[in-house]
């Protein structure tokens, strides 16, 4: 193997109607002949190399289109020159027509077994020559073409990867750690997937009672859904919207609909829900703008209760209105928020995991030290039968205290 080998010469290839032949012989006289047939045809370059110990480093010099082989060479032979091209990792693509005094079949066999591409006795008819040799090196452009292509598609594909790598972190770095907060503890799991939806989320306090709990999910994929997601999750821990209200969940939203009108988000709008815990009276407040309904679970209520998010999108429509909803807060309960992408699972068969099932997971009972939100990841990943998640993961778990 050449693996060391420098580089073929990076000269501009020839058209996919040219060529850039080299032919290697050791008779001088073939070397005239071949440059005579070729000398008058438009976009052929010819090279000529008499000595077959040096063939290889000429090509690398050159960087042919197509190669003409002589088979009967003092030292090296053509079959020879043929294996050390195919070992060369420069060169396994390379065209090579063996040239030959005699057509004798079991030659040809070995030299089309070894790596050959054409075979030919000398000295052919002009034409013929010539229109393998367009054909060979058409090929042979043709393919370095693609395959420059590839490795172009490739190395964007990787640095979409990184960038998109690099967004989920910072999202991820802009989330709250699990903690204590007035009346409840929170905690949460954050799973992006390959293409990074727009999924973000946080709670912080408002006042010494009274603790704000949002999750939001933008359209689409990608680093602009990401960005608009942490712009929005920025307003809110900011607390940035002019003229709002953070402990009144329906101003939140309708200060979140003015802020970011989609014709000035690439077209990109969101979905949120948004509450307002207060521990002196377990009052939570809430409301709701195309998001899925947030979850209550508990002792005290005979079964889940769905906080619905019936509010409009928001940034589709400017000047709309959204309203709150209220309840008081049973003991032992427990609350999750959650964006799409916990529920709408595609299993291998192309069939989705419905809601009730969903639910029914979530609200399962759990042996300690066992945690609801784990068991439903590690669920989604056995009904869809792959580790990594189609859409973002992302899930609050609000566990109150009594």
């Amino acid at each position: 193997m050449h693996s060391a080998a420098p580089p073929i010469n990076p000269a501009a290839r020839p058209s996919l109607d040219g060529a850039r032949v080299l032919l290697v012989d050791d008779q001088p006289i073939i070397g005239e002949a071949v440059r005579r047939m070729l000398a008058e045809e438009a976009g052929i370059e010819f090279h000529y190399c008499q000595n077959p110990a040096e063939a290889i480093e000429t090509a690398a010099t050159i960087g042919p289109t197509v190669m003409l082989l002589d088979l009967v060479m003092p030292e090296i032979d053509g079959l020879e020159l043929v294996r050390r091209f195919r070992s060369d990792e420069r060169f396994r693509e390379l065209p090579i027509i063996v040239l030959s005094t005699k057509e004798e079949p079991a030659v040809k066999a070995e030299a089309f077994t070894i790596g050959a591409n054409d075979y030919i006795v000398k000295l052919p008819d002009r034409l013929e020559l010539l229109a393998r040799a367009r054909y060979h090196s058409r090929g042979y452009v043709a393919l370095q073409e693609r395959n420059e292509a590839f490795t172009a598609l490739k190395a964007s594909q990787q640095k979409l990867a990184d960038d998109l790598a690099t967004a989920a972190e910072y999202v991820r770095s802009l989330l709250p750690p699990p903690r204590e907060l007035a009346g409840a503890e929170a905690d949460w799991r954050f799973i992006p997937s390959a293409d990074l939806g727009g999924d973000a989320f946080g709670y912080h306090a408002l006042d010494e009672n009274c603790t704000a709990i949002y999750l939001l999910d933008v359209c689409g994929h990608g680093v602009g859904a990401a960005l608009l997601s942490v712009s929005a999750l920025n307003a809110l821990r900011s607390g940035s919207l002019a003229q709002t209200d953070f402990h009144d969940p329906g101003s939140v939203l309708e200060a979140l609909n003015r802020a970011f009108p989609m014709e000035r988000q690439n077209d990109m709008f969101f979905t949120i829900w948004y509450g307002v815990y207060d521990a002196s009276s377990r009052e939570l407040r809430w409301a709701g703008g195309g998001h899925p309904a947030a979850v209550l679970i508990g002792s005290g209520l005979e079964a889940p209760k769905m906080l619905e998010s019936d509010g409009p999108l928001i940034g589709v429509v400017d000047g709309l209105s959204y309203g709150s909803e209220r309840l008081t807060v049973p003991e032992n309960a427990r609350l999750f928020i959650y964006s799409d992408g916990a529920f709408e699972i595609s299993r291998p068969d192309g069939s989705m995991w419905r809601f009730p099932e969903f639910l029914a997971s979530l609200i399962a009972p759990v042996a300690a030290p066992h945690n609801r939100m784990d068991r439903l990841i590690s669920e989604i990943r056995a009904i869809s039968c792959r580790e990594e998640m189609s859409d973002d993961f992302s899930m609050i778990e609000l566990a109150f205290r009594d």
